[in-house]
């Protein structure tokens, strides 16, 4: 393994061709490493270089991955390997790979990549331009995996969005049984509560009309340091970090929309409610892992909550707020899951009634606990349970979105639909992917009312019944 330190002023080491050398960012995994993806993309234009959203005309091709899963490494690595094969078109083109999967795998990244340029781990992204000066000088193949968490250049986003990703918390330190994030994105820390008001001030500026926070555990924002200042006062009386971020971050004129996730049981506290509840720009969504309904694979997981802690925060946050969307993930074909804990689950889910759920099967990763256990559930046992928990979703989804047809949602407007270049799509307040006919006038950013016709399981359709 290779640590080099570089030189970390704005200026360009090499003198850049004309045109600019192209790069092409390829991402895997959470909004994390979108939002990672986006702060280098930013980093590298400053320093001469052009981002192309196409893959064949790149010189240089970096591939930001995740390590959450064995099939987003997978995923990557093959991606990796097509590359290198691939590196010639056009000549001498530099493949490198960041984030997640590298801090895992280190060194061992290049011996199953073999042609790989360079590799940077979670806490080194920013040295990125350096590195690729350093490629393209002739040092390498280059691998950075070190914890020097300078970090810099947080407050880079693109422009033009109407809607942002501000990180207000890294790192991790529950330490669930079948997590690798801690040991990927290192101990926990929060932000200042002053720079995030300043990075949310600069978005809104620029046009951003919706903020989402992001943390591993949002809720755990300012419980691993002083990130608030504790004599700050708070006008509706909060003393929870969390709470009072929200409120400073809602009194900023033009803050249209704000959103927070993941979150965890032990942070729905009655305090956070009232925020949701009384703080116009907070959304009525949360994203909530709940993982499993069994109390003994919750606990095997080191979750660090029972079955009956989960309803409890769902009820306190539906007393304040009676419409919450609640979206969730579970895994799956735990080690030692009988089909009763499955039931457990099952039934759980079926009680909450979740607007929409990411189900996962469980996949052993390297150097967790929960990896040294017999993975005793056979795989097919495990794709039947997931099955059945996506077919009982979308009938648990389609009931809920039911509600709102005949009535009409606020919809920040995202642009053209992927799947319909005819037809629009945006988010409502509550998260939901609503579709619908272009409107004269209306376009990306714009925030409209929208009568809903139809309800899929995951999706709204309507038509604009009031324009900005």
């Amino acid at each position: 393994m290779v640590n080099i330190e570089f030189d970390h002023s704005d200026k360009v080491h090499l003198a850049l061709s004309s045109p600019p050398m192209k790069i092409h960012l390829k991402t895997y995994g959470c909004q994390m490493n979108e939002r990672d993806s986006e702060m280098v993309g930013v980093v590298l234009t400053r320093h001469g270089y052009a981002l192309t959203d196409r893959e064949s005309e790149a010189d240089v091709i970096v591939v930001n991955t995740c390590s959450v899963r064995g099939k987003a490494e997978d995923k990557a690595i093959g991606k990796l390997r097509l590359l290198i094969a691939r590196k010639g078109h056009p000549p001498n083109r530099i493949v490198g790979a960041i984030g997640c999967m590298v801090q895992r795998m280190k060194d061992d990244l290049m011996r199953q990549v073999p042609g790989l340029h360079f590799a940077l781990g979670t806490r080194r992204l920013w040295t990125l331009p350096s590195v690729i000066d350093a490629i393209r000088a002739g040092q390498g193949p280059l691998v950075d995996v070190s914890e020097d968490d300078q970090r810099r250049d947080w407050d880079t986003h693109e422009a033009g969005a109407q809607s942002a990703f501000i990180n207000i918390l890294f790192g991790c330190d529950r330490r669930c049984t079948y997590c690798i994030v801690p040991d990927v994105r290192g101990h926990e820390w929060s932000r200042p509560g002053a720079d995030i008001l300043d990075e949310t001030r600069y978005l809104i500026e620029t046009g951003v009309k919706e903020i989402t926070l992001l943390g591993q555990s949002v809720m755990s924002y300012g419980q691993s340091n002083a990130a608030w200042p504790p004599d700050a006062r708070s006008a509706r009386g909060f003393t929870e970090p969390l709470p009072r971020l929200l409120e400073a971050l809602c009194g900023l004129e033009g803050l249209r929309r704000l959103r927070f996730f993941s979150g965890h049981p032990s942070g729905c506290t009655q305090e956070l409610a009232r925020a949701m509840a009384e703080l116009p720009p907070v959304c009525e969504h949360l994203h909530m892992p709940l993982q499993s309904g069994s109390d003994r694979i919750l606990k095997l997981m080191n979750r660090g909550y029972t079955a009956a802690d989960y309803r409890t925060a769902v009820a306190r946050l539906r007393a304040a707020v009676p419409r919450v969307a609640l979206t969730t993930d579970v895994i799956v074909g735990f080690p030692t899951e009988t089909q009763e804990d499955f039931e457990l689950t099952r039934a759980l889910m079926e009680e909450i009634g979740f607007d929409n759920s990411f189900i996962f099967k469980y996949n052993p990763r390297p150097g967790t606990p929960a990896a040294e256990w017999p993975d005793d559930v056979p795989e097919a046992e495990k794709l039947r349970r997931n099955h059945v928990l996506l077919e009982e979703q979308d009938v648990w989804g389609r009931r809920l979105n039911e509600r709102d047809v005949g009535g009409a949602v606020e919809v920040l407007v995202e642009g053209v639909s992927k799947r319909n270049p005819d037809r629009f799509t945006g988010r409502s307040r509550t998260h939901k992917s609503v579709i619908f006919d272009p409107v004269p006038g209306v376009m990306a950013g714009d925030i409209v009312t929208v009568h809903i016709d139809r309800a899929a399981p995951q999706t709204l359709y309507g038509t604009v019944r009031a324009t900005p």
